[in-house]
């Protein structure tokens, strides 16, 4: 069979068979989403030792706020020499439970990307029942996602999907012109979807963008990049975007979580006090720590509270969904190939404006899944 064909088939959605956490050899990549009383949790993971073929995706659920978790669900890629990653958790508007990841052809260790890679989606309509029901794997476009949708102010969805430039050399002549941070758009509550054309923002590594609407009605798109994080402002609805610029945001060049809350203030997740112009030469293996939560009252002009989560080394890829009791759940990963610690949070606007766990319930660093018990 054609491998780039076989690369377009479905991945497997099944039950969890054989082999526990304690003994693979590499995960990480986590995100996170609430409903009602439950918690999930995705990451990937794989028996061998890093990112390449056999790479699954993982989807545990908690029903007693985190204190215990289950494997529930894994999405296997269709052949040993593809790979599934990048699990995107994200509850709609109507409530349901949407499982994105990332599918492509990969033949050996730490090769990432096939120069199309692919956005997948599985839909559960009722993430309360007892059993849930997950709708065949469908695959909305090239690329990768690797932070929530956004839900704007005239109904319509945007999902932060890139064609990775990174490989310019696995790219197709008529796909580098899209080789940028784009948006999905779906404006039938994710029945069809269209492709904007997102930023060039310059110096970015894996885009892994985040999207919001601010309240004036502009789309803000920010991108991981060698410097930090990059930005750039559209007043068209996409249409056309502003000359990228260094948001001022810093970070070691690695993903981070922005959303807006329901009190309409942005929550912002990222690494501490690195930041470096753009132009500047970073350091290789830039380390990523002391990870914390910050409040914006005024749509990103300013920031405040610095809550911090993890002060430690390696640790990275936060996530953060809020739930209806009021706390704001963060996910992140640490020391993927060592420990492989997906740790979970739970804090509240109040805990991120006075800098510490003020509020009853509140908590850090709870172990949702580990490689090994001894950490």
């Amino acid at each position: 069979m054609d491998p780039e064909k076989f690369s377009m088939r479905p991945a497997a959605l099944e039950p969890p068979a054989g082999g526990t956490a304690e003994k693979r050899l590499f995960q990480g990549i986590p995100g996170v989403e609430t409903a009602g009383d439950r918690l999930f949790v995705s990451h990937y993971a794989n028996d061998i030792a890093g990112e390449g073929p056999g790479n699954y995706a993982v989807l545990l659920a908690s029903g007693d706020g985190g204190k215990s978790w289950e494997e529930i669900l894994h999405v296997r890629p269709p052949d040993p020499g593809s790979r599934v990653y990048d699990p995107v958790l994200w509850r709609d508007p109507e409530g349901r439970l949407w499982l994105f990841w990332a599918q492509c052809r990969s033949e050996k260790l730490w090769d990432c990307f096939d120069g199309r890679a692919g956005v997948w989606a599985s839909v559960c309509k009722n993430p309360d029942a007892e059993k849930l029901r997950w709708t065949a794997p469908r695959r909305l476009a090239d690329g990768v996602m690797m932070n929530k949708p956004e839900v704007l102010k005239d109904g319509s969805w945007i999902l932060p999907v890139a064609l990775w430039s990174n490989y310019p050399e696995k790219l197709a002549p008529e796909q580098l012109p899209l080789a940028r941070s784009n948006l999905l758009v779906t404006k039938d509550r994710g029945k069809t979807f269209t492709l904007t054309v997102g930023p060039d923002i310059p110096g970015r590594s894996f885009d892994e963008h985040a999207a919001v609407q601010k309240k004036d009605g502009s789309l803000w798109v920010l991108a991981r990049t060698k410097y930090g994080i990059g930005e750039s402002f559209s007043r068209d609805g996409g249409k056309t975007w502003s000359a990228s610029r260094d948001s001022g945001l810093g970070g070691p060049g690695s993903r981070f979580a922005l959303r807006r809350l329901k009190s309409g203030r942005l929550c912002l997740v990222n690494h501490q006090s690195i930041h470096f112009l753009p132009g500047e030469t970073p350091p290789e293996n830039q380390v990523r720590e002391k990870l914390s939560v910050w409040l914006s009252d005024d749509d990103g002009k300013s920031w405040y509270g610095r809550l911090l989560l993890d002060a430690r080394k390696n640790v990275s890829y936060p996530d953060i969904a809020e739930g209806s009791d009021g706390f704001i759940y963060e996910v992140h990963d640490r020391e993927r190939l060592v420990h492989g610690q997906i740790l979970l949070s739970r804090f509240t606007e109040k805990d991120i404006a006075s800098g510490e766990l003020v509020t009853p319930g509140a908590f850090r660093l709870m172990t949702v899944s580990s490689l090994k018990k001894e950490v």
